[in-house]
């Protein structure tokens, strides 16, 4: 992410804001004290929203003039609920919904032997970590073993996951993908051997890293509900207890949010960073 500009005009961020999103740039706005500051969420579009900055800055009323006049006459449709769900999440969180739900099909079919023996984390030795399968370490996250199961974490996953990879980028994403996937996956393995999977560690790694990034900033797109966090973490409470109906990985919940809030904590720090950086 990139601070393209500060200022206290609230009129004038809008109007930039506006023209910015017309012309295709993704850019959001957040407060910092009583400043307004236009951040750029994606770095290779950075040379485009400088002209367009300079552009406005040259001649406002140009530039709104040509915003008004390329505005349609009549209002377009609402998008469709599909076209909703696909504007809350970039390429990484549909296509891995994707591969969820296909193997979770292909579970139901006669190949179940074969998809539970290329993807749990180790069936063949219930000790070692599996060095020399490597995928191993991460498949885990793509099984399945109820409809309420896949449902759950998809949902997540598309909440969570999406808005990250909307504002962070696709990058960022697979980054704390990799590294709560890992990390929980590794741990389960340790508590209760091999026979055990879901997306639901790095979901909670999510969870951690939203909890962390939009803390105490309602602006922020991955900022969480009170109600939200006090929901989850009954949900990671109860998984310990013998009051819910399902079998749960409770480590794998459990390290994959202390992952996440740990990869929470360095974004925020190096957003931190960076904006004291270019404020110097």
């Amino acid at each position: 992410m990139k601070r393209l500009l500060t200022t206290r005009d609230a009129e004038k961020m809008a109007q930039l804001y506006a023209y910015l999103q017309h012309h295709g740039v993704p850019v959001t706005v957040a407060e910092q004290g009583q400043n307004l500051e236009l951040w750029l969420t994606m770095s290779s579009y950075h040379a485009h929203a400088k002209a367009l900055i300079q552009a406005y800055q040259e001649n406002p009323e140009l530039a709104l003039q040509q915003l008004a006049a390329e505005q349609p006459e009549e209002l377009p449709h609402p998008p469709s609920f599909i076209q909703q769900l696909r504007a809350q999440a970039g390429w990484f969180t549909r296509a891995y919904t994707a591969v969820v739900v296909l193997i979770f099909v292909g579970m139901h079919t006669s190949f179940i032997e074969q998809i539970l023996s290329a993807l749990l984390f180790n069936p063949y030795d219930y000790e070692r970590l599996p060095w020399s399968e490597p995928w191993r370490f991460v498949t885990p996250a793509m099984l399945h073993f109820s409809i309420l199961h896949i449902l759950f974490n998809v949902f997540w996953w598309w909440y969570l996951g999406g808005r990250f990879e909307r504002y962070y980028g696709t990058k960022w994403l697979i980054l704390a993908f990799f590294i709560c996937a890992i990390a929980s996956n590794t741990a389960q393995f340790y508590a209760s051997g091999p026979h055990f999977g879901g997306l639901s560690g790095v979901v909670y790694g999510l969870f951690g890293i939203a909890a962390i990034v939009g803390w105490n900033n309602p602006r922020h797109p991955l900022f969480l509900p009170s109600g939200l966090i006090i929901f989850m973490l009954v949900w990671l409470v109860l998984g310990y207890t013998d009051l819910l109906w399902v079998n749960i990985a409770n480590t794998a919940h459990t390290v994959g949010l202390l992952s996440g809030l740990a990869v929470g904590a360095g974004i925020r720090g190096l957003t931190l960073y960076l904006q004291r950086r270019q404020g110097q």
